[in-house]
């Protein structure tokens, strides 16, 4: 069991690498820009929570995974730019996973056909945990982050109107 899970894990390692190669053709794309950007596969905090995206928020920020993706911080004061440039890593982020979390179902399915069947359960829960859930806590992010841009928009046009006012009132 053990060697199930120490090649699971590798097998998912080496899946990121896959999933950066791939991601960096497909970056390029329509399909990219038009689809995979804007994928956002549960949409529910209740259902996110249920499925123990917290847990894996936890994990990433308070061990070694999060000096995987630097990139991911966000400052305490933050621009309209810094968030566009967070929203893209984040997008990158998500799709890689995504595209490795796809490559291991493959080598999971072979595992199958090859009637090794514990070896690809095992398989699919490292993915899960390794893959799948960080894709998901991307979307999370993403949407997080887009009520902070609701929130940035809501208080720069009225402090626009606010010096506009005191501009024109001094004229």
């Amino acid at each position: 069991m053990i060697k199930h899970i120490t090649f699971s894990i590798s097998i998912t390692f080496i899946s990121w690498i896959v999933g950066m190669i791939i991601n960096a053709f497909l970056i390029k794309t329509a399909f990219y820009q038009e689809k995979l950007t804007k994928l956002n596969f549960i949409r529910s905090r209740k259902l996110n929570k249920l499925i123990g995206i917290g847990v894996i928020k936890w994990v990433i920020k308070n061990t070694f995974f999060k000096l995987f993706n630097p990139k991911l911080k966000m400052k305490s004061k933050v621009d309209q730019k810094e968030l566009n440039i967070l929203r893209n890593e984040m997008t990158v982020a998500e799709i890689n996973h995504l595209i490795a979390f796809l490559a291991v179902v493959i080598f999971a399915l072979v595992m199958v056909f090859k009637e090794k069947y514990l070896l690809a359960l095992v398989m699919m829960i490292v993915n899960m945990l390794m893959n799948l859930y960080p894709s998901l806590l991307q979307q999370e992010n993403k949407r997080r982050l887009a009520q902070l841009e609701k929130v940035l928009n809501r208080k720069q046009p009225s402090s626009f109107a606010t010096e506009v006012k005191s501009t024109s009132s001094a004229v």
